[in-house]
Order: C-alpha cells, then structure tokens, then sequence
C-alpha cells in the first residue's frame, strides 16, 4: 500500500506511560473504504492506539497521520475528517434520542438544514426512528451503542474510529449493529474498529493482532489462517485437561488450547506428527485419540502467535 493510498498511517508510534510501555513502535497503513480490525486482549494497546490516532493523547515518540494530516500538529483538520465513539460513549441518560442527537449537533456545529438532511438517515438505518422521544437511560445496550453511532456520525466523517463498540452487547444486536458498519462502508465511509470478539474480526477486510503494546501480525482473515493450514488439528481425548498438560510438553507442539470439549492442536511438522502424538497419548493412558485435521480459527491463530511471540 502506498503513502497515497493509507488513510491512517502510524510510523515508530510509541506511548508510555512511565515505566509501562502501552504502544510500541506501531507501523500500520489502512486504506480508505477498508474495515480493519485492531484485536487483542484488555490492556493490549488498543484503546490508547484509538486515543494516539485521533489526537486525544500525544505520542512519546513516531507519528500518526489521518488523511494526509499529522494528528499532533493539524488536529483541526484532522478532527473534522473522524468520528470517534469511545467505550463509554457520553450519552445523557435524561435526554431524549431527539434531544441527544441536537446536543451533539450543536457541538460539532451541524447546522438545522445538513441536521434535517442526515438525521431521517441515521435514523432509518439504525431503526431507531420509533425511539425518537425515549430517554437515553431506557434504551437497551444495543439501542445506546446505535445512538452513540448516530451522534458520532452527524458531521459525516470520513473515517470511523469506534473502541469496542459492541462489548457487553447482546448477540442479536452485535449483528445488527455489524450490519449497520457495512452500510456505513457502502457509502464510502472507512471504518477503524477495535474489539475482543475474534468472530467480529472475521468480518474486517483485514485485522492486526496486537499483544503487550506490539502488532504481532496483520493481514486479512484468509491470509492469517493459511500459515496454519496442514498444522492445526482437532483433538479429542478421554482425558481433556490431563491429555493439554501431556501434549504441552512435547517437542513439535507449538499450541495446544481447550475448544469446547476437544483440543485445538498446533504443530511443527518437521519436528512431530499426528501419529506419534496419538502414540504418546495412548502410552500416557489418554488415548484413544482422534486428531482431524482442522481449517485454524482467527482465535487459533491468535493464539498460536501469541504463544509465538512469548517465545521469542
């Protein structure tokens, strides 16, 4: 991808916070039109990335670039391209949806002809047109979040920075509200999306996996998994917990991991196979032992690089 291309860019971007180091030397380009998908676990990185690319915080050392703009230096111009909804977005409970929505109109210097253009469509898109006079502090989990997205959108950004939108949010309205962001991408808007959910990572064009403040890898979904192919397997054993502990052990094993009631397996075929695991289990008393080989979930593979990474 080229400069021209990326609509975000981070180069070297570092933030410490004393002793603690929460992003370390991030590289990323997205393209405009593009959802990307920033994963991990809490205390990862993510949220202070979100904060480092929309200038709420400033970097220790590298840059961040929004449109062309250096977020530091050009934050006017930056902040009128981006819509940021952060995990706590701030709706207020004692407003109406009506009456939220002119609050952030106001804010962002919406006037009353581009409001009365966009809102019908925010509106008919989110399906919260029948809620229009119900007090934000009645609306359900998934109704604020749609909210919060109507107020993030009313200035029409190009770009859509949202911190783990759907967490806490129940599985019917996380699709909905997915549903709703490739709505948004149709009409040109590029969307930047952290979030713990691996299934939710499987919808982004492509996905960065970070780890203790590193990016460890990124890609799309398809190219992720294909390292894998022909290494992972399904395993199911007499004994679930003492066969992980006895296959952990083993030189070749790279990641083994509970999935249900099997186990996902990760190995270096040159150095073990199938069947002389299946041996090593059945002479520790775990067998028999079904190994199948398996297509590696996003939640595999982040694993399996998670491990890597702690290796190294």
């Amino acid at each position: 991808m080229s400069e021209m291309e990326a609509l975000v860019e981070a180069r070297g971007l570092t933030r410490r916070f004393g002793p603690l180091t929460a992003v370390n030397e991030l590289n990323l380009a997205v393209s405009p039109g593009e959802i990307f998908g920033l994963v991990g676990p809490d205390g990862a990185g993510k949220t202070t990335t979100l904060r480092l690319l929309t200038g709420l915080i400033n970097p220790t050392s590298g840059e961040a670039r929004i449109g062309g703009h250096d977020v530091s230096r050009e934050t006017r111009a930056v902040r009128d391209q981006i819509g940021y909804m952060a995990q706590r977005f701030g709706l207020y409970p004692d407003l109406t949806v009506k009456e939220n929505i002119g609050f952030y109109a106001d804010l962002f210097g919406v006037g009353k002809k581009e409001l009365d253009a966009v809102v019908p469509r925010l509106l008919h898109m989110t399906r919260m047109e029948p809620f229009v006079a119900r007090y934000a502090g009645r609306l359900s989990g998934g109704m604020k979040q749609k909210l919060a997205l109507i107020c993030t959108l009313l200035h029409r950004p190009r770009l859509l920075l949202l911190d783990e939108p759907t967490n806490g949010v129940d599985p019917v309205s996380r699709r909905d509200f997915w549903a709703i962001l490739y709505e948004l991408v149709k009409g040109g808007i590029t969307v930047f999306v952290t979030t713990a959910y691996l299934d939710e990572a499987e919808r982004c064009n492509r996905v960065g996996l970070m780890h203790r403040g590193r990016l460890i890898c990124c890609d799309t979904p398809e190219a992720l998994r294909r390292p894998f192919l022909g290494v992972c397997y399904e395993v199911q054993p007499t004994d679930q917990q003492a066969a992980r502990l006895c296959l952990q052990g083993v030189p070749g094993v790279t990641a083994v991991e509970t999935s249900g009631p099997s186990l996902h397996l990760f190995l270096a075929p040159s150095a073990t196979s199938p069947e002389a695991l299946q041996q090593t289990l059945e002479r520790s008393g775990f067998g028999p032992a079904a190994f199948r080989p398996i297509s590696p979930s996003l939640e595999d593979v982040f694993i399996a690089q998670v491990r890597a990474a702690e290796a190294r």
